[in-house]
């Protein structure tokens, strides 16, 4: 049986947990703070250090909270600008001794959410705004919707990011969240939309029928299908 040490970096934490070749959870989840500043060694010595408790694995995957092309970090809003350009997977390889898969880190979260059928969109509200779009199970590539403008001259990630949320308080992030929600309803016609991340648990308003909160664990469950070939 092969097994997968599944690893979700975001702005505030990082959590690991081993996975069954089905996908199911071998250990209990791990989390630490993410470190500050959010550099490329501390967070590879967290990694480390959270690997060695998890006991035995076979290969690991990376949820990471930017586009990744080919194992290489292409953007990292949320974390120290030195990752731009580092190569990840070969690192992290390099010091854990395993075979190594990783994408962006709402990518892992909608495969351990969508259903494969249909239009099915996925955003992910924590530090920032991550967002992944699947046809048919099959994810459109290096979809940065937080980047996007979205209203009053600001993106997504400037009106719904954790710092928004601070400083205008819940309910008038609800009222914006509301908005975004019906506005990428309007631009993708979805047949599901599915909200991950920490920060679905301010959400008051009630969600439209084909709109459903998922766990947070998803982010790492989802892991295991960076390995379906």
């Amino acid at each position: 049986m092969q097994k997968t040490l599944a690893i979700d970096i975001g702005g505030s934490g990082i959590k690991v947990i081993v996975l069954d070749e089905t996908g199911e959870t071998i250990t209990e989840r791990a989390r630490v703070e993410t470190p500050n500043p959010a550099k490329p060694q501390p967070i590879l010595e967290q990694i480390i250090s959270l690997a060695a408790a998890q006991g035995d694995f076979d290969r690991i995957s990376v949820g990471f909270p930017g586009v990744v092309v080919g194992g290489v970090i292409k953007t990292a809003a949320n974390l120290d600008s030195d990752w731009l350009g580092f190569d990840l997977q070969t690192v992290l390889s390099e010091k854990l001794g395993k075979s190594v898969r990783i994408a962006n880190d709402a990518d892992i979260q909608g495969l351990g959410a969508i259903s494969g059928k249909g239009v099915e969109l996925v955003v992910t509200l924590g530090t920032g705004f991550g967002s992944a779009l699947f046809v048919d199970g099959k994810l459109v590539p290096n979809l940065e919707m937080g980047h996007h403008p979205f209203r009053k001259g600001e993106t997504y990630e400037e009106q719904l990011g954790r710092a928004a949320l601070d400083d205008i308080g819940k309910k008038k992030w609800n009222d914006r969240l509301e908005k975004a929600i019906a506005n990428l309803q309007h631009l993708f016609n979805c047949n599901y939309i599915y909200l991950g991340g920490g920060n679905t648990k301010k959400i008051t308003f009630e969600l439209p029928s084909n709109v459903k909160v998922v766990p947070n664990v998803n982010g790492l469950l989802g892991g295991i299908a960076l390995w379906r070939d």
